[in-house]
């Protein structure tokens, strides 16, 4: 492993350690960002399962995106896992950024998941 993938996953374990005992029972919003796509889940770490999740790949929104990996497809996935996570029954969840800074893509995906009425 190289020493930058291994700064990356020690900060995202630290990240998730810190949620997972901050988080109080709460659902956990984790994003993975990738060159082409973005994808994000809910998951409850109690039941330990995937509650919902959404990504580029969806065919609810890939036809809408021009491009997988821009700022519009992270609005879109954040808004789409929004209105997944509420029609199961999630309203209050904790951010997951990984490693990844908060900022571009992870940013909007977190401003459009809270404009669609996810609480965190």
């Amino acid at each position: 492993m190289s020493a930058l993938n291994e700064g990356f996953m020690r900060r995202a374990q630290r990240v998730r350690h810190t949620l997972k005992r901050k988080a109080h029972g709460r659902a956990r919003l984790s994003v993975f960002r990738s060159s082409k796509h973005i994808y994000a889940q809910v998951i409850d770490d109690n039941a330990g399962r995937t509650v919902v999740a959404a990504s580029t790949l969806d065919k609810d929104i890939k036809g809408s995106l021009a491009k997988g990996s821009d700022l519009a497809a992270a609005q879109a996935v954040g808004k789409l896992v929004a209105e997944r996570a509420l029609e199961a029954g999630v309203t209050d969840v904790v951010f997951d950024r990984g490693g990844y800074l908060y900022h571009g893509r992870v940013k909007a995906l977190a401003d459009a998941a809270r404009e669609a009425g996810l609480n965190f």
